[in-house]
């Protein structure tokens, strides 16, 4: 059974409550499925506040962020800021976390860049606190990085056990975390420390590599997972000039890394978006076909707008 596209979109530019209302409302006229909003600390709103407007604002599309860095914010608050969210919105979010990446945002901020492992296993323990606030009855947890003691969380989402959850990640902990607790699994590229992105990780080969990881480690739910990809270090160009477009991305990539891919590999990254309208619908259909992604993020839906309308839930 082919499992129907879904897309995910955002504005990071709007400058009122009205403009994002209407934004959100044309996406969810056109077919996607959920609005988000990044969770960073530069260069764009608060995420909460921003979803909260949007859940507001609209009445079918449902909310998330894409995805909250796990190390901004304790679990049990971050539990009670998306369980009001649930509640505003009536049912409609989908609960996104990862293990945070940027490391110029920590430095900005005096916070600690722990090494990668440090972070995966943070996060591991703040899905466990998350899920347990997200129940029904007071809850105890004695971890490494977080201690909770007979808490009974409030409020309560409207979804139950809880909110579907989105855990993105490029790291191989990290996907098989999200293959065990999430409903929808985000593949990321790898970034090297320093902010410098790996280019070998933007690949297909990669791309398949992984899904190998959450298959192994998913088991026999692996069937029920939404697996997702967005276009990352290069923005989103609509062009027919794919190749000489794709020669672009790798030189910018051999001057930022040292490695080179071949336009072949650009062209076919999962994490690469470029092309004209009729390359973007026969791209998302290989992807979904061959390695079974179904869910992309699209951004600002005025370049990708008809590539959504022509494949949303089909």
């Amino acid at each position: 059974m082919t499992t129907p596209f879904t897309f995910l979109a955002d504005a990071f530019d709007v400058s009122s409550a009205r403009e994002l209302g209407e934004r959100a409302r044309a996406a969810e006229d056109l077919g996607v499925s959920t609005f988000v909003l990044p969770d960073h600390l530069v260069g764009q709103p608060a995420p909460v506040p921003y979803l909260a407007a949007v859940a507001a604002l609209t009445s079918r599309i449902r909310i998330s962020a894409f995805v909250h860095n796990n190390d901004l914010r304790h679990p049990a608050v971050l539990a009670q800021e998306l369980a009001t969210l649930d509640v505003l919105s009536e049912g409609r979010l989908d609960v996104a976390v990862g293990a945070g990446w940027n490391e110029a945002e920590y430095t900005a901020i005096g916070l600690s860049f722990d090494p990668a492992r440090v972070r995966q296993a943070r996060l591991a323990e703040s899905v466990t606190v998350l899920k347990g606030c997200f129940g029904a009855d007071p809850f105890s947890f004695a971890g490494e990085h977080y201690t909770i003691t007979d808490y009974d969380a409030q409020p309560k989402p409207v979804q139950w056990p809880h909110p579907p959850f989105f855990i993105g990640g490029g790291g191989r902990a990290t996907l098989e975390l999200a293959a065990r607790e999430a409903q929808t699994v985000g593949f990321a590229p790898r970034i090297l420390r320093g902010g410098v992105p790996d280019p070998l990780s933007f690949t297909w080969a990669a791309t398949e590599e992984k899904i190998g990881w959450v298959r192994e480690a998913a088991g026999e739910r692996f069937d029920e997972l939404t697996l997702n990809v967005y276009p990352s270090f290069w923005p989103v160009t609509v062009t027919d000039d794919l190749e000489g477009e794709a020669e672009r991305v790798a030189a910018a990539m051999k001057e930022r890394s040292g490695l080179e891919l071949s336009v072949r590999e650009v062209i076919d990254s999962p994490h690469i978006f470029i092309g004209s309208h009729d390359h973007f619908v026969e791209k998302f259909t290989g992807l979904r076909d061959r390695l079974g992604i179904s869910s992309f993020l699209v951004g600002d839906l005025d370049l990708l707008g008809p590539v959504v309308e022509q494949l949303a839930g089909s």
